[in-house]
């Protein structure tokens, strides 16, 4: 990701001959440049093969999430596209294919990009229609941005200035490091981390990358181009959820959630008896003043039912098949043991918690005093945040097992997402 200072120098690019600065009007001819272009060399040396541009997402490569983004903004009139040149041909008739599929209702059209990104940029602009007067450059790899970051970007384009990018808070200290030793400390407050799509004038992003390939520069993204050609760059709000996909573990990203293929659901359910020597824990919280607990281990009903919820996800049985009552090495062990043990099953089957609801039944004693902290507690344990889990407690009613006091009962659902 690239980083930037916001403290930009105070010349006025109006002065910079390069510039002939464009009015904006009401309407201008804006079009989109998609760089999908890249060797993805970084999930190569993680063993997949596939460059990231043509991962599936929602049922199509990664690319045509942010062709059909733009689509949906009015203010964009067409979409050009940087493909490896070695794959142009196929290209073509993949981008047919799906024009033919769901026609995003403005043109599409493709070049072969170059060696590096800016060549990329380049062929592109060369490939843009007379009629062009602005340019949005996005990388393929950011499926995440919308149509208001699109319509932002635009609106705050200023004509003094040489391009709008959008950026969000560097949260991290920054610092300056040269052959592992710290030469400086950046100010955080003047740090940003920069995202596409960014939003340039045709002629000043073009009379650019001239500049750049004249004096044979190399930048990361187009702004540090701009900057470098003598035009300053205004910035708007970026977001957060505009994640650029880079490595393996990025691609979790692109699972659709919503696919029932993806979801688990695991129910737990758990009973203890009261009058036995074992203090009543719940959730890992001691309840003090309350019935003693028949149980071989420490008898947390709340977090045995939880392991056998987990284990339900997993489809690996329940609670018993892993720590039975009938093993020594178990008697009076801490429940979060159990927890712990199960949690790294979750990892190795690369399980992603996302929520829990728990309800602990019981006439005695009252739970409510101790909901909070026992939902602090198992986020701590869990990894969760404290928002997705959820603890009720209620009675029933003086009725049955739990109504006349003779003992507890927890049910918990786990909802989580299996990743490939």
């Amino acid at each position: 990701m690239t980083i930037i200072c916001l403290s930009y120098p105070k010349a006025d690019s109006l002065q910079n001959p390069a510039y002939s600065p464009t009015p904006l009007f009401i309407t201008m001819n804006i079009w989109a440049i998609i760089l999908a272009a890249g060797k993805s060399s970084r999930l190569a040396g993680s063993g997949i093969q596939q460059k990231k541009q043509f991962l599936e997402y929602q049922g199509t490569p990664l690319f045509w999430q942010s062709v059909m983004t733009f689509a949906r903004s009015s203010r964009i009139s067409g979409i050009i596209i940087a493909f490896p040149p070695e794959e142009l041909s196929r290209c073509r008739n993949l981008l047919e294919s799906l024009n033919q599929k769901k026609y995003p209702g403005i043109p599409v059209s493709c070049t072969a990009g170059g060696d590096l990104r800016q060549d990329s940029v380049y062929n592109c602009l060369m490939a843009l229609p007379d009629e062009c007067d602005f340019v949005m450059v996005h990388d393929a790899a950011r499926p995440f941005f919308g149509a208001a970051l699109v319509h932002k970007l635009i609106d705050g384009f200023d004509s003094g200035y040489g391009g709008t990018i959008p950026v969000i808070p560097c949260n991290d200290t920054v610092k300056m490091v040269r052959d592992d030793e710290v030469l400086s400390t950046l100010v955080r407050d003047e740090i940003a981390l920069v995202q596409t799509p960014q939003f340039f004038p045709r002629k000043v992003l073009q009379k650019s990358h001239e500049k750049s390939r004249l004096d044979e520069f190399p930048v990361t993204d187009d702004a540090s181009m701009v900057e470098k050609s003598g035009f300053r760059v205004k910035t708007v709000p970026g977001l957060e959820g505009n994640i650029k996909i880079t490595t393996e573990r990025d691609l979790n990203m692109l699972e659709n959630d919503s696919d029932p293929g993806n979801l688990r659901t695991g129910f737990g359910y758990d009973v203890h008896r009261y009058g036995g020597p074992r203090p009543m824990i719940l959730g890992g919280i001691p309840i003090p003043g309350s019935p003693g607990i028949y149980a071989h281990s420490d008898g947390d009903v709340l977090i045995h039912a939880l392991v056998d919820a987990i284990l339900g996800c997993l489809g690996k049985g329940d609670i018993g098949d892993f720590f039975p009552d009938s093993e020594e090495k178990f008697e009076g062990l801490s429940s979060a043991v159990f927890l712990s043990e199960v949690l790294l099953m979750v990892q190795k089957e690369n399980l992603e918690l996302k929520h829990i609801d728990m309800t602990v039944i019981a006439q005695i004693p009252r739970i409510s005093p101790y909901k909070d902290q026992i939902r602090s507690n198992l986020a701590g344990l869990t990894g969760l945040k404290p928002e997705q889990i959820n603890v009720k407690a209620t009675t029933e009613e003086k009725l049955g097992f739990t109504g006349s006091g003779q003992g507890i009962k927890a049910m918990v659902v786990v909802t989580a997402i299996k990743h490939k």
